[in-house]
């Protein structure tokens, strides 16, 4: 039998200058809701509601002092309202006092105030400072902007990705590679750092990295031209050596080179 829960703990620490209310409710609860030093397990549609976050998911669990610190796991679905972001993973644990959330295994994090969407395996976010710190297989788009990294940092307040670890950023068909990047998002201006490449496409519609493919393409056809050319000059001299006056002595290297060279004045 489903059997919903709703409990509201009104929360006064030393380590808050303020009560706070936390709501929390699911299918199954174990643990003693009142003693605020236990911990509570919440299973079966999950949901907790503090000051600044909204988090639904299969398993809740609240432990610490006036229940501080909260982890989750499988389906989670979260709103930070202070910072509004929405976000998904599959693991998080949030400490409430510092206000530092972790995101962990396929996170996707929205700011939809920025137009921005990050994709990445961790991601900790401190809501007091608003940054947000990236880890592997990072994949963060902004307007025209695709940002791919192993490491980078989000400064949500100042519009600022900073990016390391094979970063690259494709920008309307332009492709730029360094050993950092930094990207402001408001403006748009990329800096790149140590080993910089790039590919930009130009208004003729061809790129750097084709336009060296296409002379490459040319020289090669050049080289086989010229290689064409001289087996037929070969063949010409060989064909002019064998004719000899008659003598049915074989040609010296003196005649030979004598007749090559009167077969190239009369072509």
């Amino acid at each position: 039998m489903k059997k919903a829960i709703l409990l509201v703990a009104a929360l006064v620490s030393s380590g808050f200058l303020y009560a706070e209310k936390i709501k929390f409710n699911a299918r199954r609860m174990s643990g003693t809701a009142g003693d605020k030093n236990s911990t509570t397990i919440l299973q079966g549609n999950a949901n907790v509601i503090t000051k600044n976050m909204e988090i639904n998911a299969d398993f809740i669990e609240l432990s610490g002092k006036d229940f501080r610190y909260i982890k989750a796991r499988g389906s989670i679905h979260g709103i930070n309202t202070k910072s509004n972001l929405d976000f998904t993973c599959e693991n998080l644990f949030y400490d409430r006092e510092t206000e530092i959330a972790t995101l962990e295994n396929n996170v996707v994090m929205k700011d939809t105030e920025n137009d921005v969407e990050a994709k990445a395996q961790i991601i900790e976010y401190d809501q007091n400072t608003e940054i947000a710190i990236m880890q592997i297989q990072i994949n963060l788009t902004q307007k025209d902007n695709v940002c791919t990294s192993s490491y980078a940092i989000y400064r949500k307040n100042e519009q600022i990705l900073e990016m390391s670890g094979n970063p690259k950023i494709v920008q309307k068909g332009d492709t730029f590679r360094a050993q950092t990047i930094t990207l402001d998002m408001d403006t748009q201006e990329i800096t790149l750092s140590g080993r910089v490449k790039g590919s930009v496409v130009t208004e003729n519609g061809s790129d750097d990295d084709e336009e060296e493919n296409a002379e490459g393409e040319e020289i090669a056809e050049g080289e086989e031209s010229a290689g064409e050319e001289g087996s037929a000059e070969e063949g010409a001299k060989s064909e002019t050596s064998d004719e000899t006056d008659g003598s049915g002595t074989p040609d010296s290297p003196e005649i030979a080179e004598t007749i090559s060279t009167t077969a190239g004045e009369n072509q």
